[in-house]
């Protein structure tokens, strides 16, 4: 491990009353490093002292496909450190963490969620719908690879791994017409500048809990549980609960062709009322592109897990299993044809259906494949 204190923190010692400086564990990257830095300054600018240690993961030691390597390639190491004590605090990107519960820590601060879209980085400036047939893109992730197919656009899609200097340096460099990644990343590094379109959640559903950051401390740091709450972000929190609520009813992970996106909403009441309501969209996909099932919903943010647990049933009903379960085809296969996408529309709703998500709220199979609104957003 490395201890980083980095600009603008604390060198490491004791702080107000005696106590060393709270150790922060984060991966190596300078996007992890960044996310973990906004975390470390919360605290010293609340009068606590704090480091960052560096940690590399499965995930940064191997440069195969995530998937292939296994659940919590990018957090395992970080909770062996935080469980053996070598570390006090641990900062994922929540999108990482296994949606299993782990008793021995807890999730003491969702802070405010970045932009959870995801974007393209192309040459040229161009906008996905810009791309001429056979312009080779990469991304790995098997959610985007299915989305991507999905539209028929005709793309070559190639695997990619690395750091997000190493993706865009790739389309700087000639070797790909573009790349698609988290807008959040770009945004955290201060690369925005790199973005030629935001992808809207019709076009690319985002992953869920993309784009927020998970700080967990060991379950019996009351102190530190304290402490951290003040960075928490109530509805961050909400939105990505119900992603996640969502993605471990359908016992996927966070390398499977899932995406889900939840924002609270403000509608009127019967009376005619401003009240808050959560909406959430979730989808499922065939890695070549030929089935994409989508559903929405609409709830009480206090019952984000259930709302998120309903829609996953609404969309194993309309066949989810069958898709996540399929065999997944390669990264180089041709892109499915226009008009193969198979969303159902309004061919399912939950209060039609006993048990279903009426306990939840409304919910109704959507047609996402109208293009974006934002098309053209640069």
């Amino acid at each position: 491990m490395t201890v980083l204190h980095g600009e603008g923190a604390p060198a490491a010692g004791p702080g107000s009353g005696g106590r060393p400086a709270w150790r922060i564990g984060t991966r190596a990257s300078l996007l992890a490093r960044t996310q973990a830095g906004d975390v470390r300054d919360a605290l010293v600018a609340a009068g606590q002292p704090a480091e960052l240690v560096l940690i590399e993961t499965p995930g940064d030691l191997s440069t195969g496909p995530v998937e292939e390597i296994g659940v919590g390639v990018f957090t395992s190491a970080l909770r062996a450190e935080l469980a053996a004590g070598k570390i006090d605090i641990a900062v994922h990107s929540y999108k990482d963490l296994p949606t299993a519960a782990d008793e021995r820590f807890v999730l003491a601060a969702v802070p405010p969620r970045q932009d959870p879209r995801d974007a393209l980085v192309a040459r040229d400036g161009m906008v996905l719908g810009e791309l001429p047939p056979g312009a080779v893109v990469g991304t790995s992730a098997p959610r985007r690879i299915a989305q991507l197919r999905a539209l028929g656009l005709g793309l070559d899609i190639q695997p990619l791994r690395g750091n997000l200097d190493t993706r865009l340096g790739k389309v700087a460099g000639g070797e790909l017409d573009a790349v698609v990644v988290a807008r959040a990343g770009l945004a955290r590094i201060g690369r925005l500048d790199a973005v030629t379109e935001a992808l809207e959640p019709v076009q690319m559903l985002p992953a869920p809990a993309q784009g927020a950051l998970a700080v967990e401390c060991r379950a019996g740091d009351t102190e530190l549980i304290e402490l951290l709450a003040a960075l928490d972000d109530h509805s961050s929190r909400t939105a990505v609960t119900a992603e996640r609520a969502l993605l471990a009813e359908l016992e996927a992970g966070c390398t499977t062709p899932v995406g889900a996106i939840a924002e609270i909403v403000e509608s009127l009441d019967d009376d005619g009322r401003i009240v808050e309501e959560l909406s959430l969209r979730g989808g499922a996909a065939a890695v070549d592109g030929s089935d994409v099932i989508r559903a929405s919903t609409v709830g009480a943010p206090a019952q984000a897990a259930e709302l998120g647990r309903a829609l996953a049933r609404e969309l194993l009903e309309l066949g989810a299993r069958e898709l996540l379960a399929a065999e997944p085809g390669t990264a180089d296969s041709p892109a499915a044809p226009a008009g193969s996408n198979t969303t159902p529309v309004g061919t399912s709703t939950a209060a039609a259906k006993p048990g279903g998500t009426a306990a939840a709220g409304t919910s109704t199979a959507t047609d996402f494949t109208e293009p974006s609104p934002m098309e053209n957003n640069r």
